[in-house]
């Protein structure tokens, strides 16, 4: 199969995942990204890859084909029957590496969305990118939210021996493999990503975990994470709330305030449910964003991080984690952007630490053919 352009170029968002209480299930994608461009050699027999570096990692990344865009680039085409192609890879680097901003997933979703960019046209089979990706990944909760933004809830349906799928009466086969679901966030809801200047890598992260969990821990857990998309977007309890008041699903109002009628405007019913709904989405995210399962046994490889964690806390601010370190993740409904600063404003002048004030990323993977 022959290229279908010559020229790709893919904007891939930063993620967080073990957001929170979701260790290995739920991720968020954030409004920071890395952006590639994939350029075709001219001479069709030239099949090597030559990398170009900018941003994070510019010192220390490979620039050849163990880099992991070429390498997972390679290995897509040769699913999608491109073959070997040789290219320039021109990689502006914005996440930051080895941080828990999901810098590995967002060059293995990288390198596959371009791969079907080069081999497909129309629209990018997201699906088929997440279900190449997570393969590759291991754990999908950082490369869903990569590939379809916003915030996505990712598992891996094990099906018995000699089974690919499980009939689901009234729908479609259930295969085996991994899976995710997206839900919607509300604009209103924003991250600050506190970026150290020490790194941590996902593999040593990983070995500070115990092979067991009391299970008062996994039920502490359990008990969180389904409170994250309400907590995420408040007009879902609105529309619960209404709901449960008249026994008739809510409509959204065409805004928080007023509901188009007849005569013009008037007061929305829902307005009332929404606002409370609003008021309780700081206090969901508090709690929806305590863990027993990850962060307690990997602190101690990130002191500076588990302290701010627990400043941000004791002030009743929703701070976690950021995937597995060192980042810490502040999230919060409506702008406290200067309260943010301030309270840590003691790290920040120590020039240890940056901040990031990020809106969510909604849009996933993107891809432009040229």
């Amino acid at each position: 199969m022959n290229p279908i352009c010559n020229s790709v170029h893919v904007r891939v968002p930063a993620t967080s995942a073990n957001l929170g209480s979701g260790f290995d299930t739920v991720g968020l994608a954030l409004d920071y990204h890395d952006e590639l461009t994939f350029t075709l050699n001219d001479d069709p027999n030239d099949g090597i890859a030559h990398v170009i570096i900018h941003g994070e990692g510019a010192d220390t990344l490979p620039r050849d084909e163990t880099h992991l865009v070429v390498s997972t680039f390679r290995r897509a085409c040769a699913t999608f029957g491109l073959g070997r192609l040789g290219f320039t890879l021109e990689a502006t680097n914005n996440i930051p590496q080895a941080r828990g901003m999901g810098s590995s997933a967002e060059a293995i979703v990288a390198g596959i969305a371009a791969a079907a960019a080069f081999a497909q046209t129309g629209d990018l089979n997201r699906p088929a990118v997440f279900d190449m990706a997570a393969q590759i990944e291991g754990h999908p909760d950082n490369v869903a939210p990569a590939v379809f933004g916003g915030l996505t809830v990712s598992w891996d349906f094990e099906t018995a021996e000699g089974v690919g799928s499980v009939a689901v009466p009234g729908g479609e086969p259930l295969h085996g493999g991994f899976h995710a679901v997206n839900y919607p966030v509300d604009p209103s809801i924003t991250a600050a990503v506190f970026v150290p200047d020490y790194e941590l890598s996902t593999e040593k992260a990983r070995q500070a975990l115990p092979r067991e969990l009391p299970y008062k821990d996994a039920v502490y857990n359990v008990s969180r994470v389904g409170l994250l998309p309400a907590a995420m977007n408040p007009m879902v309890l609105a529309q619960a709330a209404q709901q449960g008041k008249s026994g008739v699903a809510a409509a959204p109002a065409q805004d928080a305030d007023t509901c188009a009628c007849a005569g013009g405007t008037r007061e929305s019913p829902f307005a009332d449910e929404l606002a409370a709904a609003q008021a309780q989405s700081n206090a969901l995210l508090f709690t929806a964003t305590q863990d027993k399962l990850h962060q307690p046994y990997r602190g101690t490889l990130m002191p500076p991080s588990t302290e701010l964690i627990a400043l941000f806390r004791s002030k009743g601010y929703a701070a976690a984690v950021s995937g597995a370190g060192p980042c810490v993740l502040v999230l919060h409904y409506g702008n406290a952007r200067e309260d943010i600063d301030q309270i840590a404003s003691e790290q920040l002048a120590s020039g240890h630490w940056r901040v990031l004030h990020l809106p969510i990323n909604t849009a996933g993977v993107e891809i432009e053919r040229r």
